[in-house]
């Protein structure tokens, strides 16, 4: 580009040259009429070059050095340039709506689909993911969490029905029949507890401590005390000890109607906890107290750190990451390539967001064009105007040499003819 401007520029000189050569050249030949001829020639192509040197010379300097009025017009009109360019900028060639019609012909979202998947088996892709996903879970502070966690849970907690609850869970461990296990066990562990020495001891000196406080008159009272005098503990024992573990043993079949008669009525009083309005009281009572009381902020903050830590061991797991984190990547993107709504949902998207990007920055587009222009001195913009159309202008210079050379030559020709 310099090359051919200095190319330019040598042609200007020469033309001019030519021109005033040409003049002096043919002074001593004004009396031939050829001699006349060419010297209007280059009289009017020196003219006419001089001329729109001046001109091209005056749009970004003084000619000469001289202050000429109407010269150095570009330096003189810098500002209004520089406002006419920011205009031309903003609202003729790249205007909000021409920008907005352009970006609307991009399939944005099918690019990033095309990008992504070509990402996704990439080593540094899946590094970035591993890096972003700790860098993420490090900014988590589980002490931060931890009191909404709890303030949450409380408020669960209280919203909950405690009677309800346990009426639901007992509902579904009668549906279970857990009561008849539960009652077996009671029975199991009550004939061995029975069946103890020392649990005979204990009953055989409960019955005669039962005969000797019984109050009653008469025939009753001699017979008690006759008895009590006849029997001991260790007789009671014996007696009432096989007693009890032969009605356990016999409440432990399926089919003994006492056993049925038991259980109807445990189920009975198990399915009415609800619509005891005493006791549902004081369940939600209970329940409230202990959530009123209940400090889990620690412990959820230790559960969460725990946690924390185990994310970051497996964020640093290559297999993991492949395994788990870019196969959901991948079948996200799969998925979302397969549903023509949700791509154009994600289009139109992007779009508003672009739309209103474009919208809110568009006048920084004229701002930061003149920022740039302004950085510039005069001597620096005019010489990168010049080197840009420098060429043409050169060739003015060139054409107006060469164009007053022939209109002279018509006007010598017209004089003499008249």
């Amino acid at each position: 580009m310099e090359k051919k401007e200095k190319k330019s520029k040598y042609f200007a000189k020469i033309s001019l040259g030519v021109m005033g050569a040409g003049f002096l050249g043919t002074i001593p030949f004004q009396d031939s009429f050829i001699g006349q001829l060419l010297q209007g020639g280059f009289e009017a192509g020196l003219v006419g070059g001089l001329a729109d040197w001046f001109a091209v010379t005056a749009l970004f300097r003084h000619p000469l050095g001289i202050p000429i009025p109407h010269t150095a017009l570009l330096p003189k009109n810098r500002d209004r340039m520089m406002k006419a360019i920011v205009s031309m900028l903003e609202n003729d060639w790249l205007t909000k709506e021409s920008i907005q019609g352009k970006i609307q012909q991009i399939k944005i979202t099918e690019k990033l689909i095309k990008i992504a998947k070509k990402e996704l088996d990439s080593n540094s892709f899946h590094k970035g993911v591993g890096t972003f996903l700790q860098q993420a879970i490090r900014h988590i502070n589980p002490e931060n969490i931890a009191p909404y966690i709890e303030k949450e849970l409380k408020n669960y907690l209280r919203s909950l029905d405690a009677a309800g609850f346990l009426q639901s869970m007992i509902n579904k461990a009668l549906d279970r029949n857990m009561h008849d296990q539960a009652f077996d066990y009671i029975l199991a562990e009550t004939q061995k507890w029975m069946a103890r020495e020392d649990t005979k001891r204990k009953i055989g000196k409960m019955a005669k401590q039962l005969l000797d406080n019984t109050e009653a008159d008469g025939f009753i009272k001699m017979a008690l005390q006759s008895f009590s005098n006849f029997i001991n503990e260790e007789k009671l024992g014996n007696i009432l000890q096989p007693f009890f573990l032969k009605r356990i043993i016999l409440l432990q079949d399926k089919d003994n109607p006492y056993r049925e008669l038991i259980l109807n009525r445990i189920r009975k009083e198990l399915e009415s906890v609800q619509d005891r309005e005493n006791l549902a009281a004081e369940l939600n009572e209970w329940k409230d107290n202990m959530v009123n009381t209940w400090s889990p902020a620690d412990q959820i903050t230790n559960i969460l750190c725990q946690v924390q830590n185990k994310l970051l061991l497996l964020t640093q797991d290559e297999e993991f990451i492949d395994r788990y984190v870019i196969s959901f990547i991948r079948d996200l993107i799969d998925r979302t390539k397969n549903d023509p709504e949700k791509i154009d949902s994600i289009e139109k998207w992007l779009q508003n967001q672009i739309s209103t990007l474009i919208e809110s920055n568009h006048s920084k587009i004229g701002n930061l064009v003149k920022e740039n222009l302004d950085k510039l001195d005069n001597e620096t913009l005019i010489d990168m105007m010049e080197n840009n159309v420098g060429k043409e202008l050169q060739w003015i210079r060139v054409n107006g040499a060469i164009c007053g050379f022939l209109i002279g030559l018509i006007l010598t020709t017209f004089k003499a003819l008249i």
